[in-house]
């Protein structure tokens, strides 16, 4: 396997746990706490931008080291300007889309909008987030 095969098998593992993470999110806040589902998104989105980011920054991209703190938050907010914002609006838009306007079931409209933002959102954390 090549280095970038390697590097989206690693990427893909963490967002497989980033998505359970962000399912069992949407769902908790959905059923037990009677959040819209739009705003039930947006948060777990965010709470699952944090958890991956911790994750690509060790296992994913852990050999592109940083040298400061400076750095680190400056990848943080690339993170989020980038992964975050393709993630939120994505997801968001997706699930107002199928949930809010066609009563499609919250859980496979947010396993579809994960799917839809994985590719991009490798490419954004590869080329311009984790770059060397």
């Amino acid at each position: 396997m090549t280095g970038l095969g390697l590097r989206f098998g690693r990427f893909s593992l963490v967002g497989t746990m980033g998505a359970i993470l962000q399912l069992t999110l949407v769902w908790l806040l959905t059923n037990w706490f009677d959040i819209l589902s739009t705003a039930a998104m947006v948060v777990a989105v965010e709470i699952t931008i944090l958890h991956n980011f911790a994750w690509h920054e060790r296992f994913t991209w852990g050999n592109r080291g940083l040298k400061s703190s400076r750095q680190l938050a400056l990848r943080l907010w690339r993170f989020h300007a980038g992964n975050g914002l393709v993630s939120l609006a994505g997801n968001t838009i997706l699930i107002y889309c199928l949930v809010e306007r066609l009563r499609a079931p919250v859980l496979p409209a947010a396993i579809g909008g994960i799917a839809l933002c994985s590719l991009v959102n490798f490419l954004i954390a590869d080329r311009w987030v984790f770059r060397h």
